[in-house]
């Protein structure tokens, strides 16, 4: 959960920006959906200004952890705020950059990853001139620290990439996506950084885990190089330590790694998965059916079979990064709506209406 790279500020750089007349835009009707948009009621904003990306809720659902280049940050850090957007705080250190925020149950501790330690500054944007491409900075570890940033303490200490993690609802468990092996895989470990263990083993990229409600299922993004020319260009993006997002899938699995089965076969770039909350269906992103450049990110549902692909949301520019509120009654996401800068990405919140 998932980008989770932060990945955002790369498609939403890519997305053509654009307005489309929204309900809000009578003084009489607040609400920020679309006409499409059957789905939600009472979207509201919640950031204004930036990009803000990757809000997620906490366990009783009175709070929201989420990254952003608000007040001219360089480089993400993580905010919390409550679910109406009032009281938001960085917790991060302001420091390198970070990303992959999430709050621990109990609401005592936050977890997220960061770069700081290889320096305060942020680190350099990939090379574009290898066309698309995201980074997979060597430089992040994962950390812990109270709900206010206090007490920092470092979870992850291996070679390369440690990051994308989230916490399974119990609060015994951590997945995450790492580099540490020679191959971007998805491995557990428990909530203090002990007993890690690695669930795949495919070649490519396997990313942005999440865990079901009831912690027996993870949902991720992957995407697994089958030619023999798509294998070797993976491997040589990846010892530059890029990759190339434009093909991803979705996966679940059990949290031991058994089970492995693909529920999507969109061709498109799918990811940010994560469970309803009854567990029987994914929420996503995906730009399937766009054309040119990365195109237009939509939020879509889908079982955890493959079948009942639905689209959610209907607004120009990127939908993305959707979590459910424990209840199910509420769905936060990351969005170009009602924007007024090209590629302004803000965090909106709506009522689901089943």
């Amino acid at each position: 959960m998932n980008s989770r790279i932060p990945l955002y500020s790369f498609i939403v750089a890519s997305v053509l920006f654009s307005f489309r007349p929204l309900l809000s835009q009578n003084p009489a009707n607040p609400d920020l959906r679309t006409s499409e948009e059957k789905h939600l009621r009472n979207v509201h904003q919640l950031t204004f200004g930036g990009q803000n990306a990757e809000a997620y809720f906490s366990a009783d659902g009175k709070k929201l952890i989420f990254q952003s280049t608000r007040d001219n940050l360089q480089c993400d850090q993580i905010f919390t705020m409550n679910p109406d957007g009032s009281e938001q705080h960085m917790v991060s250190t302001g420091k390198g950059r970070t990303t992959c925020g999430y709050i621990y149950p109990g609401g005592k501790k936050i977890l997220y990853s960061s770069t700081h330690l290889a320096g305060p500054d942020c680190p350099p944007k990939p090379d574009y001139s290898k066309g698309y491409v995201w980074a997979v900075y060597p430089s992040y570890e994962i950390f812990t620290a109270n709900f206010d940033g206090s007490d920092l303490k470092q979870l992850t200490n291996a070679p390369g990439y440690d990051a994308e993690a989230t916490i399974s609802n119990d609060g015994k468990k951590i997945v995450f996506t790492s580099l540490r092996h020679g191959d971007l895989d998805i491995y557990t470990m428990d909530a203090d950084g002990a007993n890690v263990k690695q669930l795949t083993h495919e070649l490519g990229y396997d990313g942005g885990p999440f865990f079901s409600p009831d912690g027996n299922w993870i949902v991720y993004r992957a995407y697994h190089p089958k030619t023999e020319k798509e294998i070797a260009e993976y491997k040589e993006l990846l010892k530059q330590n890029l990759i190339r997002p434009t093909s991803l899938e979705l996966w679940v699995m059990k949290t031991d790694g058994s089970a492995k089965r693909q529920i999507t076969n969109l061709g498109a770039a799918s990811f940010a998965p994560s469970f309803f909350s009854g567990g029987k269906r994914v929420i996503f992103s995906s730009n399937v059916g766009s054309t040119g450049g990365m195109g237009n990110f939509e939020l879509y549902a889908i079982n955890l079979d493959g079948t009942n692909l639905e689209r959610i949301t209907y607004s120009p520019g990127f939908d993305g990064f959707p979590m459910f509120s424990p209840d199910g009654k509420k769905l936060v996401w990351a969005s170009n709506r009602s924007a007024q800068a090209p590629h302004e990405t803000n965090i909106f919140i709506a009522d689901w209406e089943p």
